[in-house]
């Protein structure tokens, strides 16, 4: 009886494990940004999912549509197009042990993806005398993970600029973060109710 009461349990529970959000952190890295989109250049994938080993695991790049309207170097903000790319991928054993691939040592996609909406270009204020200013790049992404499974999230990127660097187009990135869910809550209902139906059945027999 007792084991029936935990399988019908975890089956219940598994719908809510399965919209836990994967949370993916980058670092460092360069943006180029003009009317053409926002590219993104030498950013480091700092931890998926809550791991990390105080370095780089990886690497996430993206890029973005065309500029749709206002101003990139003014404090009103821009807004870009959909599309462009969005990926995260994975160097190193750990990357490895996570896709169940056999190499991961020149990288394993994590993440493929894009931006599913108008990603937004937002001023987020100055220092040092409004010498270097702060913006933040904001999306939807949705794409695919590493084990074949559709999922999508959102994205943002804090970038700094120094002088009359983003005249020139160009901004670097301070730090990043994206949670990824899914969004397939029906199909993980059904299995939940199914593993219930079948601790029925158990039930009954182990009564019979």
């Amino acid at each position: 009886m007792r084991r029936v009461l935990v399988l019908a349990l975890l089956a219940l529970a598994l719908p809510i494990a399965a919209w836990a959000d994967i949370v993916v952190d980058n670092q460092f890295g360069s943006i180029s940004i003009s009317n053409s989109g926002i590219f993104s250049s030498g950013v480091q994938l700092a931890s998926w999912n809550g791991f990390s080993n105080g370095g780089s695991l990886g690497s996430v790049s993206f890029s973005t549509g065309t500029l749709m309207s206002g101003s990139i170097t003014g404090t009103g903000g821009a807004t870009f197009n959909a599309g462009g790319t969005f990926n995260v991928v994975g160097v190193g054993p750990w990357a490895a042990l996570l896709t169940g691939q056999a190499h991961c040592g020149s990288g394993c996609a994590l993440f493929t993806g894009s931006f599913s909406g108008p990603v937004s270009w937002t001023y987020a204020g100055c220092s040092a005398g409004c010498g270097t200013k702060f913006y933040t790049i904001t999306g939807n992404i949705v794409g695919m993970l590493f084990n074949g499974r559709t999922v999508s999230g959102t994205t943002t990127q804090n970038v700094y600029t120094t002088g009359q660097q983003l005249n020139l187009g160009v901004g670097h990135l301070h730090a990043g973060s994206s949670n990824l869910n899914t969004p397939e809550p029906g199909t993980l209902g059904l299995l939940g109710t199914g593993l219930v139906g079948i601790a029925g059945m158990l039930r009954r027999k182990l009564i019979g």
